[in-house]
């Protein structure tokens, strides 16, 4: 298992065919006022690979918005939604097909409301991972090495993840609600982007 850094753009040719686990890390939770400062992916292979953007990059990536954009790469999140809103609006592609293991998680973990990565990697693989960097300044010169092994931990169990979910879905008959959603998270994305984040359109009043 190695962490791989990159700045501006992803090396060609470093991610093996099939699904990649996908995250980002940004100056804050509001995409068009905090920047994206890092996209962590993953093959599932074993590495991960991290791309850094500085204050003032184009986010041309040109290798990265390739794998990103391709339809036949499924992409594994957790949160989706957030992640590919900022994917959209700094890098201007819709990072899809995809699949959201929160998502999932709600639609069959309904014994609990802890929903968090950390929550479903102890429950799910039986491994604990540290939360202690969620906060931090992403948009530092020097990111540290715990930064960065936080950063990686956030796409390194999405494959093993899904695969435990993907079982409960199908158990519980609840994976084609779970595809509809992820089919739906690109239109909830774009209304996050376009200033509907807190306004639900579908309620009555």
């Amino acid at each position: 298992m190695t962490v791989h850094f990159h700045e501006e753009d992803l090396p060609a040719g470093v991610l093996a065919p099939g699904p990649v686990a996908v995250d980002t890390e940004t100056m804050g939770l509001m995409t068009p006022r905090d920047r994206l400062c890092l996209l962590q992916i993953s093959d599932g292979g074993g590495d991960e690979h991290l791309v850094r953007f500085s204050p003032d990059s184009d986010y041309a990536a040109p290798n990265l918005r390739a794998v990103l954009a391709d339809p036949e790469r499924l992409k594994l999140y957790h949160f989706a939604r957030f992640d590919v809103a900022a994917i959209r609006y700094y890098l201007e592609v819709t990072a899809a097909p995809i699949y959201c293991t929160k998502i999932a998680s709600k639609l069959i973990r309904t014994y609990t409301d802890r929903h968090g990565l950390k929550e479903l990697v102890r429950e799910l693989l039986g491994q604990d991972i540290s939360k202690q960097q969620q906060s931090s300044d992403w948009g530092a010169p020097e990111l540290s090495d715990a930064q960065k092994d936080y950063a990686a931990s956030d796409v390194r169990f999405l494959h093993a993840m899904k695969a435990k979910l993907d079982v409960r879905l199908e158990r519980e008959g609840r994976m084609g609600l779970a595809q509809a959603c992820f089919d739906f998270l690109p239109t909830r994305a774009a209304l996050d982007i376009a200033g509907w984040a807190e306004v639900d359109i579908f309620a009555h009043v």
